[in-house]
């Protein structure tokens, strides 16, 4: 089956296990999203549809294959249908190569992605495992951090996080966070706290020295989310400690 044969067959199979919005109404965590559609099917089940194709072509298929497969289904509206495509993808991983980057950078600057979920799983799956194999390709996030599309920047520093868990390439992770900070998205806010929280995990001390030396310029949002895992009184400590001053 060609991999368009086998796009359309997914996302039948995603649209027979739909589910009426009130027993799962996946919406609730997308506001703002008004052309994004949900079958409301949950994890598990994605998971199964997208094993399911894999495991009739893994034998036939390559990893160009399954990205046309994913070329296919990232521009359906549907939350669901865009999963299946990454995830199918993600099961080549033995199979990616650097050239593969630009391609799922080309799927975020077109809106394909155009939501936090999407962009996430494209990070987490796909960009994240690439730069962990391949971490030359790293520094090429500083250019992504300054793109026009929100979900390039918002990958920039999703895109690190897997590196920032083991506590590599944090100079890269700071820098990135710098650089950030004064972006206008709740979304940057909310991915660069979650970037430095676990920047932090191997280097707390760091990570504290980071926001009291740049606490003023970090939107609050982004400190929440980076004080996570300190001990309530410390977080309480910096919350205060980093808080902008009035002006007169």
């Amino acid at each position: 089956m060609t991999p368009r044969r086998a796009a359309a067959s997914a996302r039948r199979s995603i649209q027979r296990l739909a589910r009426p919005a009130g027993e799962f109404d996946a919406s609730r965590y997308f506001r703002g999203t008004a052309d994004l559609g949900f079958y409301n099917v949950g994890t598990d089940r994605m998971r199964a549809v997208a094993r399911k194709i894999y495991n009739e072509h893994r034998d036939s298929w390559t990893v160009d294959d399954a990205m046309a497969f994913a070329d296919t289904l990232l521009a359906d509206r549907y939350l669901e249908v865009k999963f299946v495509g990454i995830e199918v993808v993600a099961r080549y991983r033995r199979q990616f190569t650097p050239r593969l980057l630009d391609r799922w950078k080309k799927w975020l600057a077109a809106g394909h992605s155009a939501n936090w979920a999407t962009t996430d799983a494209i990070c987490g799956t796909l960009i994240g495992p690439l730069l962990m194999t391949h971490p030359e390709l790293r520094p090429r996030m500083r250019g992504w951090a300054r793109h026009r599309s929100l979900w390039v920047r918002r990958a920039s520093i999703v895109g690190l996080i897997a590196a920032a868990r083991r506590g590599e390439s944090l100079e890269l992770v700071y820098a990135l966070a710098k650089q950030l900070h004064p972006d206008d998205e709740d979304l940057i806010h909310k991915a660069v706290g979650w970037a430095l929280r676990e920047a932090g995990k191997t280097d707390l001390a760091r990570l504290e020295r980071y926001l009291r030396a740049n606490g003023a310029r970090i939107p609050r949002t982004t400190l929440r989310y980076a004080i996570e895992r300190f001990p309530p009184a410390r977080r309480r400590v910096l919350m205060a400690s980093t808080r902008r001053p009035r002006s007169a």
